[in-house]
């Protein structure tokens, strides 16, 4: 990770660029999933997959070139980490949100022309979009709430709590992740109407369990019940600065006393603006979507929450860079 302020090499930018775009077009194709634990040539690979395999090994090579792929005598095998995290139904699986890297990646290509017309070139509206757009961008979701999920279910111990509220959570996989160790958690999604729709045959995928799922939303209201555990991950970054004030005011009243909130993701950023990595670079992805969402800093994280009844508010931050807020009712 680059240090904050170090000089970065123009010509060592533009050459990442490309090794990025063949990872996105291996797991388009599912290349990974098709080797598996195996070791097939070129023409195997393409043959699993249905492609030209001449065009394909250019592909190949290229992923044995950064080390995703080991090649022996043109036969091609998951590197280490490509096993691990791009080979389909394997628990760490993040190979299936390309649709939304896709789409992220082409919008961030419109920034100047966002930041020129003071618009989101890429607008990105649940009311608006179809049903098979939202379902799409919610399947591509998937894996990085399951993997989050899973992260925050080893970080934690809530052996003593008793429900759990996903708020904003899309198709609710964060649930999934978290009650794989914590099985005895009561799981609420709470999602607008266009999205909740299509939340139970993705949580059914992911073995989630029973889920009750709450249409509502969190701008207008405390959810119906009150839980031991919120979790608000990606929320407050798409919404304005007064809208994330009422967010996170209305999920202090959706808790038990003694209850907690996780406010986390890509959106946070420390005081200063200039790290962390993952903070600034999403606050550019967000100007293409949203008209109001940015990446907010630690002090106004930390402001809203102590306003809202907070207490103990602790920054942490997660293996996959993204950061997280926890605070707690007082009793």
């Amino acid at each position: 990770m680059q240090d904050k302020g170090k000089p970065a090499s123009v010509a060592g930018m533009r050459a990442s660029v490309e090794p990025a775009l063949a990872l996105l077009a291996g797991m388009q194709l599912g290349v990974f999933t098709a080797l598996g634990e195996g070791e097939l040539s070129a023409k195997e690979v393409a043959a699993e997959i249905g492609c030209d395999a001449g065009r394909l090994s250019r592909l190949l090579y290229a992923l044995a070139h950064v080390g995703l792929l080991e090649v022996t005598d043109g036969r091609f095998c998951n590197g280490a980490e490509a096993s691990e995290v791009l080979v389909g139904g394997k628990p760490g699986f993040v190979g299936g949100a390309h649709e939304v890297i896709a789409k992220v990646w082409s919008a961030n290509l419109n920034t100047a022309e966002s930041i020129r017309t003071g618009k989101p070139v890429a607008e990105h509206d649940f009311w608006t979009a179809s049903p098979e757009e939202t379902a799409a961008f919610l399947r591509g979701l998937g894996s990085g709430g399951l993997a989050f999920g899973r992260t925050l279910a080893g970080m934690m111990d809530v052996s003593r709590a008793g429900s759990v509220i996903d708020i904003g959570g899309g198709a609710g996989t964060v649930l999934a992740g978290l009650r794989e160790r914590w099985p005895h958690l009561k799981a609420t999604l709470l999602e607008l109407p266009e999205v909740i729709v299509h939340a139970g045959p993705i949580l059914a995928e992911q073995g989630a369990g029973e889920v009750a799922l709450e249409v509502g939303d969190i701008l207008r209201g405390p959810a119906r019940h009150k839980h031991d555990l919120a979790i608000l991950r990606a929320v407050i970054q798409v919404l304005s600065p007064a809208d994330a004030e009422l967010a996170i005011r209305h999920t202090a009243q959706s808790l038990r006393p003694g209850g907690e909130a996780i406010i986390g993701g890509w959106g946070i950023l420390d005081d200063d603006r200039l790290g962390p990595r993952s903070g600034v670079f999403v606050n550019l992805t967000l100007l293409n979507f949203y008209r109001d969402g940015e990446a907010y800093t630690e002090s106004q994280y930390r402001g809203w929450m102590e306003a809202a009844g907070f207490v103990g508010v602790e920054r942490s931050s997660m293996p996959d860079g993204t950061g997280m807020f926890r605070g707690r009712i007082a009793v």
